[in-house]
């Protein structure tokens, strides 16, 4: 295998999302890559993706990962269940480094955690009708899957909460299919519902296994570019840097909320700076 030049080994790993949930990626790539500079995109102007066409999903997220593209990163995670059902073959035929998305590697970890064979997967309509994660378990035998749209829980995850009441109800009435199915394994088909974990693991009891597949990516992340050799081997400050597509103050504000100490220095994808300019540098 011929190892990358060094210029590729210190670009940074583009992150894309349409919103918030994909700090949680973010923030499990920063745990299993400490050395690792990132770029995050957050498509907050318009979002959320679940209630889109698959053909705008597809024309937004290939407008935020040309963007990225553009700052020079060595691999692109797409942080995002919806994007991931809509543009992955796309996005990998379109760009020359690798692409990694969400789907598969939840997929993969939720066939080999099951006990009973019974899987449930809570996400977005758009991805519901995708069945993405149907065609993703499809070559596994004995596996019946359960899903089921929670269209009202991006939303909240938006707006900063997490839990409550009324959050609660919903989140009962949602997760009654998966009840009743017998799932013993859950995947949590967004990445913003990790965000949700106490919530959903407080609804359906300890017995129920949650497959986060934020944190399933940034695995499967790992793997990939340890095995290309793209991987920092020393230790050294890494560089976090956040764009969004809409409004940087409120990003911030509530990406520190649902996120304390992560989110910094948040700019709009109208400012031109580089991501990696001095004022980006946010050092732990």
């Amino acid at each position: 295998m011929t190892e990358p030049d060094s210029d590729v080994v210190d670009s940074p790993i583009g992150i894309f999302d349409s919103g918030f949930g994909g700090l949680t990626v973010a923030r499990s790539v920063v745990d299993l890559m400490p050395n690792e500079d990132i770029i995050y995109l957050g498509d907050t102007a318009r979002a959320p993706y679940g209630e889109k066409t698959i053909a705008e999903v597809r024309r937004y997220a290939l407008q935020c990962l040309d963007r990225l593209v553009a700052h020079g990163v060595k691999a692109l995670l797409i942080a995002c269940n919806t994007a991931s059902s809509a543009v992955l073959r796309d996005a990998r035929e379109r760009y020359d480094v690798p692409v990694i998305d969400v789907i598969m590697p939840a997929a993969r970890r939720a066939s080999s955690a099951t006990r009973n064979g019974r899987i449930g997967v809570i996400c977005t309509e758009a991805t519901a009708r995708s069945l993405s994660y149907e065609d993703a378990l499809a070559a596994v035998p004995g596996i019946t899957l359960t899903t089921q749209a929670c269209p009202k829980f991006v939303p909240y995850v938006e707006e900063g909460i997490t839990s409550g009441r009324e959050l609660e109800a919903i989140a009962r009435d949602y997760l009654e299919p998966i009840r009743e199915a017998g799932c013993d394994t859950l995947i949590l088909g967004c990445t913003h519902y990790p965000l949700l974990a106490g919530l959903i693991s407080y609804v359906l009891g300890d017995d129920v296994t949650l497959i986060s597949s934020s944190h399933q990516c940034a695995r499967a992340s790992y793997s990939l570019m340890a095995d290309s050799g793209l991987l920092h081997s020393e230790p050294r400050e890494s560089i976090r840097y956040f764009l969004t597509t809409g409004n940087a103050e409120r990003f911030e504000r509530l990406g520190r909320r649902l996120m304390e100490g992560f989110v910094h220095d948040v700019q709009s994808v109208h400012d031109d700076r580089h991501p990696l300019g001095d004022r980006a540098v946010v050092r732990d």
